[in-house]
């Protein structure tokens, strides 16, 4: 539920005014294309929940072949940030190593003599070592060392090496794309963000449900009057498009990178969140359409509006991409 309002909805002529909006800052955007996107570095503010980011950011800088950005996207699609995960499989903790992976790569990253697969402590620095261990194992290799290493975490060293790069197994493939494409919703972009092809779609369907009664859990399905709440509504313009969001709103914030305040394009998801430090406190999500303003579905009682996005628990923004949604670890189920 949305806590922080700054502004209610708009009037008429307001709104008639950000529909002209939407239309010339989409397609301004569109057309601006050509400029590409930064290569991005590090950690992007609050994309790492604070408690881990220290650990992700030393670590993940403990050889050439990963980085933060990357380290960070293995643990989330590992576990999503859960330190307690235990698979059907047995993978424990955070980086989900199973007991005997744990036996002979589990390190003490935090010097307390200890190797516990359940501290995030020890667990993260493994996981980042373990990383290195492969790169230095498929060195020889030609292609980009950090799709071999990747390839070899998923495939085994010897299947790299003896395929010369990534072997051709769907499997593997599938895994070195959605951890490469999963790391730039984790990165901090050096750069412009490349603007989204489908925003001017994905906002025309959201500004279709404006004045509809919002509903908790709503999908806008026929029996539920084609009513949604915060992330049904995002979901649903999404979709609208070809791209399959996840339902939840905080599992929506890794569906591709993170321009800053002063770069948002209309059709940029933006978030709201308890905690800033902390992407997993998300509670709201609406569709940004310029002007410092977004579509949402605010709270009950209340209708499908425009409001403002500046207010205390703003806690940034994602550029949708459709390999970004189907990185997603619930695109993915194990």
């Amino acid at each position: 539920m949305r806590k922080y309002w700054v502004a209610g909805g708009l009037g008429v002529g307001l709104v008639l005014c950000f529909l002209a909006l939407l239309v010339v800052g989409t397609y301004t955007a569109a057309a601006g294309l050509a400029g590409g996107a930064g290569r991005a570095v590090g950690l992007a503010k609050g994309a790492v929940p604070a408690s881990y980011q220290p650990l992700v950011q030393k670590w993940g800088n403990l050889c050439s072949a990963i980085n933060p950005a990357l380290l960070a996207a293995q643990l989330y699609q590992e576990s999503g940030w859960n330190p307690r995960a235990q698979s059907a499989a047995a993978a424990q903790g955070i980086a989900q190593f199973i007991p005997g992976t744990w036996a002979s790569h589990g390190i003490d990253g935090n010097g307390d003599g200890k190797r516990d697969v359940w501290d995030p402590a020890d667990a993260i620095p493994s996981a980042a070592s373990y990383d290195c261990e492969l790169a230095k194992y498929v060195k020889d290799v030609p292609g980009n060392p950090t799709h071999n290493m990747l390839a070899a975490y998923n495939a085994g060293a010897y299947r790299v090496i003896k395929a010369g790069g990534v072997p051709a197994i769907s499997e593997t493939r599938n895994y070195v794309k959605i951890i490469t494409t999963l790391a730039k919703s984790f990165e901090a972009p050096v750069g412009r963000v490349a603007p989204s092809r489908q925003a001017a779609s994905a906002i025309y369907y959201a500004q279709e449900q404006l004045g509809k009664p919002y509903l908790w859990g709503g999908n806008g399905t026929p029996e539920q009057d084609g009513r949604f709440d915060c992330s049904g509504l995002t979901k649903a313009a999404y979709h609208s498009v070809g791209i399959e969001l996840p339902r939840v709103a905080n599992d929506q914030w890794n569906a591709g990178p993170h321009p800053q305040r002063n770069e948002l394009l209309p059709g940029d998801l933006v978030f709201f969140a308890n905690d800033l430090t902390d992407p997993r406190s998300i509670h709201h999500v609406g569709i940004y359409v310029g002007g410092g303003y977004m579509i949402n579905a605010p709270y009950t009682g209340a209708v499908i509006r425009f409001d403002k996005i500046d207010s205390p628990d703003y806690i940034g923004a994602t550029r949708v991409t459709e390999d970004g949604a189907k990185a997603l670890p619930s695109a993915n189920p194990a």
